[in-house]
């Protein structure tokens, strides 16, 4: 990179909310690092909350958790997933955050006694935050970002965001124009002729313009191309140059997404005055993602129990390890999401026809995932689930909340402990499988669980062991209130119920497995494996219950685990003996080759629900 300071890309939305910036801006970064460039990424989000920790699932969808234990918006998750990076609780911003900072040192006294202002005060703390933060190594390198991508959360005008535009404003001079960069999503609305309109992004730039801030690209969202008029229009109307107005229609899968900007981060970096320290092949398997994704056709029944299915976000991070691994094994994820309650006794009587249906879909899958959440209602539907793959030697995985209920089902349906019950059920027992936990402090909600990466050690070798390459220890993010009692894990061993992981002290379960030549896959952890999923590296527990569901997961599992990657470039079918680099690129150019025309259908992961 020329000797200048770090590039800022800033991403604005407008029109609606819920445009696309997360995904354009975890694309800008996958492009530029492609180019060889070390990326870091910010999303702010203008709502009073200090972090994303205490939300219903419902309200922004799942909360992300990063390494360091921020709660953070799931946009970071699709960040760290992009450009396989490892974020930090600071790259979440927050109006809370900056309120709390000002305030505090405003009770210090840092202030001397001035009239603390949104302006200079807030404005400032928002500019230096996000300075800091840009110079913070986020790469396993440790090398210092060259380019910073900064999304702002909302739409422009908004009220509450407001701090964050002025700030913005200011920040463009103090950087230098040359170091900053406005990339503007605005939507091109289509009438029911299919006649596409400019003028809402007429007025979102005019907005953008009346509060200081200038676009140098204007990304049009729409459902198909737009033509070389409506271009024209919007360049002509909004004072940018047509090559800098770039279309961003709807493509066949995300990963087609990074391939539209490539004209689009000539230009940025042209007028950031950027050049690449490094050519980097990473474009070529990008091109060669996509291209798998959309040559998928033998499907995958996936069902997964939740809590939270109206929202399919509330698993974002689920669905995507799933996607991954159904990547790897070369197979198309056809996920079904089935509300727990469904599956209740009293629904039965209540709603046959729900009832039914949601056992039908449970029934008709060939593998079933059973996430994370809180609280009581509809943990009885999901250890019904769970009890019914264990007896039906349906391969499962169990998560966090499904984890510790399948310890609960075992205790009760195996062990004989009928009143086994969790300390978050209302309800009184005298055997509590599942305690709290000391980091637990039930008067205050925010931060208070087991929050980050932890380290834990296998006890035994397993087939979770060998899905993580036969390491003796592994690192996973945990999110959690509660755990399996210490006190029932000698009861619960002797029955059948094979721990096979704890922490570094040993007085945690992480893990059980008891998959054996009885049971395909009958996994659970207490961690998150989702939250490390990489489009190219699948979560491991994830990739296991797949393979288990086409039985392949022996046949993985016997593979040498330096070759695994190779066996996961071809087919699922099929094994490699012998595999060089040359090829594998020839392989790619291929592909590459082949992808002239990218479809503009909606993304379909074929979700279903009742």
């Amino acid at each position: 990179v020329s000797t200048q300071s770090t590039g800022y890309i800033l991403v604005t939305g407008g029109v609606i909310s819920g445009i696309g910036k997360g995904v354009l801006s975890s694309s800008i970064g996958t492009v530029l690092k492609c180019s060889g460039l070390t990326v870091t990424s910010i999303k702010i989000d203008p709502y009073l909350n200090i972090d994303a920790g205490t939300f219903n699932p419902y309200e922004h969808g799942e909360v992300f958790v990063l390494d360091d234990g921020g709660e953070v918006d799931l946009d970071l998750g699709n960040y760290e997933r992009f450009l396989d990076i490892t974020l930090h609780r600071d790259n979440n911003i927050t109006t809370g955050k900056i309120y709390q900072n000002v305030i505090s040192r405003e009770r210090r006294g840092d202030f001397l006694g001035k009239t603390v202002q949104v302006v200079p005060h807030v404005t400032d703390t928002i500019q230096d935050w996000v300075e800091r933060v840009a110079n913070v190594p986020v790469s396993e390198g440790g090398d210092t970002p060259d380019v910073c991508v900064i999304e702002l959360g909302g739409t422009i005008g908004d009220i509450e965001g407001m701090q964050f535009v002025e700030a913005f404003r200011q920040f463009q001079f103090k950087v230098g124009r040359d170091n900053f960069c406005l990339v503007h999503v605005s939507l091109c609305v289509e009438t029911n002729s299919g006649e596409q309109k400019t003028k809402p992004t007429q007025q979102s730039i005019r907005e953008l313009r009346a509060l200081g801030l200038a676009p140098d690209f204007i990304a049009c969202r729409s459902k198909k191309p737009i033509s070389e008029a409506v271009r024209s229009k919007i360049s002509l109307f909004c004072h940018v140059p047509q090559q800098n107005v770039i279309n961003i229609y709807d493509v066949s899968n995300l990963y087609r997404v990074p391939l539209l900007l490539t004209d689009m981060i000539k230009l940025i970096k042209k007028q950031l005055n950027i050049t690449p320290r490094r050519k980097s092949k990473l474009i070529r398997k990008w091109h060669n993602l996509a291209d798998t994704y959309d040559r998928m056709l033998e499907p995958v029944n996936i069902c997964l129990v939740g809590k939270y299915t109206k929202l399919d976000d509330a698993y974002k991070s689920v669905i995507n390890a799933l996607e991954h691994a159904s990547l790897f094994v070369n197979h198309r994820l056809k996920l079904s999401l089935v509300e727990s309650e469904d599956l209740e006794e009293e629904v039965q009587s209540m709603d046959p026809t729900r009832y039914h249906a949601a056992w039908h879909q449970l029934c008709s899958a060939k593998g079933v995932i059973v996430p994370g959440g809180f609280g009581h209602r509809g943990t009885t539907g999901k250890m019904m689930a769970i009890k019914w793959c264990r007896e039906k030697k349906v391969p499962m995985l169990a998560v966090c909340l499904g984890f510790q209920l399948a310890v609960l089902e075992f205790a009760r349906n195996v062990v004989g402990l009928k009143d086994a019950k969790s300390g978050e059920s209302p309800e009184p027992s005298e055997n509590i499988v599942i305690c709290d936990m000391p980091e637990h402090n039930a008067g205050e909600l925010g931060g208070t669980m087991l929050l980050g990466a932890k380290t834990f050690k296998f006890t035994e070798d397993c087939r979770l062991k060998q899905l993580y390459g036969n390491k003796e220890t592994a690192r996973e993010r945990h999110r959690h209130r509660y755990e399996v009692n210490p006190d029932y894990v000698g009861k619960l061993s002797k029955a059948g119920l094979r721990f096979v992981a704890t922490n570094m002290e040993r007085n945690r379960m992480e893990a059980f497995d008891m998959t054996d030549s009885d049971h395909p896959y009958f996994v659970g952890v207490q961690y998150h494996p989702e939250y490390l999923t990489r489009p190219l590296s699948p979560s491991p527990p994830y990739l296991g219950l797949l393979l288990a569901c086409l039985g392949q997961l022996d046949s993985y599992l016997s593979y040498p685990v330096e070759k695994r990657g190779k066996w996961r470039a071809r087919s699922n079918n099929s094994q490699l003996s012998s595999d060089d680099d040359s090829e594998v690129e020839e392989d790619t150019r291929r592909t590459s080759s082949s992808n002239s025309m990218i479809d503009s259908s909606l993304v379909d992961l074929h979700i279903t629900q009742e």
